[in-house]
């Protein structure tokens, strides 16, 4: 038998200033979201970043929220000398990269899709 997360649901209660309450609650609406499901995808977001081998479900990577722009900054001038123009195409290609692999992500799972009479990608109907 395969061992499966606790999916019960446990109240957590966080007190935050109210002008940034009030900017969570506009992003949440924003996004179509409730207020609960916007701090939980925004805290588990964000926690990506800060679980070296923790790899979380549905994570092609072990560490899915990278080092930081500032990690990735260190190490590409630990040995040698960059300008702004050449920092800037290094990073930028991390995030063409990652846009790359979300985008064929979302449409393997039938998120989103290509549309050429949209001229772009779209959400599948159902999905906002």
């Amino acid at each position: 038998m395969v061992d499966s997360p606790d999916t019960s649901r446990e109240v957590v209660n966080v007190y935050v200033p109210a002008y940034q309450k009030d900017r969570w609650v506009e992003h949440a609406n924003d996004l179509d979201m409730s207020q609960s499901e916007f701090v939980r995808t925004m805290v588990q977001s964000g926690r990506k970043g800060f679980e070296p081998g923790h790899e979380e479900p549905g994570s092609s990577d072990a560490n899915p929220g990278g080092n930081g722009l500032e990690t990735r900054v260190l190490k590409l001038l630990e040995n040698d000398t960059y300008s702004w123009d050449e920092l800037l195409e290094a990073v930028s290609e991390d995030i063409e990269t990652r846009l790359d692999e979300a985008l064929e992500e979302l449409q393997a799972t039938n998120r989103i899709r290509y549309s050429g009479r949209h001229g772009g990608y779209t959400v599948v109907e159902g999905e906002v």
